[in-house]
């Protein structure tokens, strides 16, 4: 994405082109009630950053014990690209088949061509999300426009997997399309899955929830949900109060594995790249309570997700394969939405996302004066880690004196507002802390409860 924001899909609609920033997503407890066993989750998503740098259109994957805070895997590269159609995806989706293997699906787009014809989807094969094969693209229909954020789920009565996704079709605005399929190498004839008589992207789906299914998608700039007893084509009828933050799009139900709380995902263009979160213990009630931002953070330049329960074994496979990031971002106690970053070598917090991204990403090294603390070193300036001057934080080059060390050592310690957090302590002026004071950092004394917050840091990814 260019630093200027782009215009949503929203403003292509009627030209026989929408969006694809559709939603994935796995179908917990409904969403393809996956394996009794399962206790983590795993997130695909494509990338977009403001300057463009750090935009991707592969697979990009990341894991979760709770399925709210994040873990990049592969650094946050992509595990995979596709090779035919547009070169790239938007809109992934990874759904558990009922054979235990996984099945990834992606919009044939590469980039913010709204208007580019695919009549296809890109299809991977998975036994363990560690390697793909079988890539193919999946024909869906003939007609001359796309097929947005395509997902799927088993339809149980009928033995097939019912594949989604969203088209303009004869009605002039996008439906909800289905085809079926077994083994996702043919599929059936499409029929309109779900047409309200207004333009619907990005179908989520939560199957067999208390004997009725739900599916939520984008309407307007909001995400609303259907709901229907059957997985009948033109058996859903709207019931849900709205909910969006700014333009939102890509819904994604989520179930907790350890409560009855559900988690319902949106991604914004407004702006773009945030993702927001709301919770509900009823999906039959339609109603829905925005999550704090204290409680999740989302992948760096993460776009438009799908989240799949999978097993503890899988859960660190994973990460044994592909790695935890080398890098860490600190995000805000009392500002959530903001991370520490450097600007023109001042430390600071800015609201995420924000260019360059690199800015806020830090390695966590043994502290220059004393191994057992840290320093924080700069990734896009390796040669610079953050260091008090006159008790401001700016980016130093290290010039290797023990008064340098000093400054940029800092004694990591359980959050002072916040014990599951982190806050960090000077090492040469043990009394002070690193806050934040009007955005900016520095090290003071800390005593108020203002003060402990400003002071407390979550370390993620």
């Amino acid at each position: 994405m260019s630093a200027s924001p782009q215009p949503s899909r929203r403003l292509f609609l009627g030209m026989a082109a929408a969006t694809p920033l559709a939603v994935t997503g796995a179908l917990t407890l409904g969403a393809g009630t996956a394996h009794a066993a399962d206790s983590a989750y795993v997130m695909c998503y494509f990338t977009e950053s403001p300057s463009g740098n750090g935009t991707d259109y592969g697979l990009h994957l990341a894991v979760s014990p709770d399925s709210l805070d994040w873990t990049p895997l592969n650094q946050n590269n992509p595990l995979v690209t596709p090779t035919a159609g547009a070169l790239g995806l938007r809109d992934p989706f990874i759904l558990r088949k009922q054979d235990g293997t996984f099945v990834v699906l992606a919009t044939d787009l590469k980039g913010t061509d709204w208007s580019y014809v695919s009549q296809y989807v890109h299809v991977w094969n998975s036994t363990d999300l560690r390697t793909f094969t079988g890539y193919h693209r999946l024909k869906l229909h003939d007609m001359n426009t796309h097929s947005w954020a395509p997902e799927a789920f088993w339809d149980a009565g009928r033995g097939q997997y019912a594949l989604i996704y969203s088209a303009v079709n004869g009605s002039g605005h996008n439906v909800i399309m289905v085809n079926y399929t077994t083994d996702f190498l043919t599929a059936s004839a499409p029929q309109v899955f779900f047409d309200p008589g207004y333009d619907v992207i990005d179908g989520n789906m939560a199957v067999g929830v208390g004997g009725v299914n739900y599916l939520y998608f984008k309407k307007n700039q909001t995400l609303v949900g259907a709901r229907s007893t059957s997985l009948a084509p033109g058996s859903f009828t709207e019931f849900s109060t709205g909910v969006a933050q700014g333009g939102t799009e890509a819904p994604t139900l989520v179930k907790s594995l350890t409560s009855n709380t559900w988690y319902l995902w949106g991604d914004t263009y407004t702006p773009n790249g945030v993702f927001y979160a709301w919770q509900s213990s009823s999906l039959s009630a339609g109603t829905w309570t925005p999550l704090d931002q204290r409680s999740y953070t989302q992948p760096l330049n993460s776009k438009h997700c799908g989240i799949a329960t999978i097993t503890a074994t899988e859960y660190a496979n994973l990460l044994s394969r592909w790695g935890a990031p080398a890098w860490n971002r600190l995000k805000s106690y009392n500002f959530p939405a903001r991370y520490i970053r450097h600007a023109n070598n001042v430390g600071r917090i800015d609201p995420y996302p924000f260019d360059p991204y690199a800015d806020s990403q830090w390695k966590l090294v043994p502290g220059l004066a004393d191994g057992s603390a840290v320093s924080f070193q700069s990734v896009n300036y390796p040669t610079r880690y953050l260091r008090h001057y006159n008790y401001q934080l700016r980016l130093d080059a290290d010039d290797g004196t023990s008064t340098f060390a000093g400054d940029a050592t800092f004694h990591r310690t359980a959050g002072l507002a916040d014990a599951g957090w982190s806050s960090f302590r000077s090492y040469n002026n043990p009394t002070r802390y690193i806050r934040h004071a009007d955005y900016v950092l520095r090290i003071d004394p800390v005593s108020t409860t203002t003060e402990r917050q400003d002071a407390t840091f979550r370390v993620g990814h």
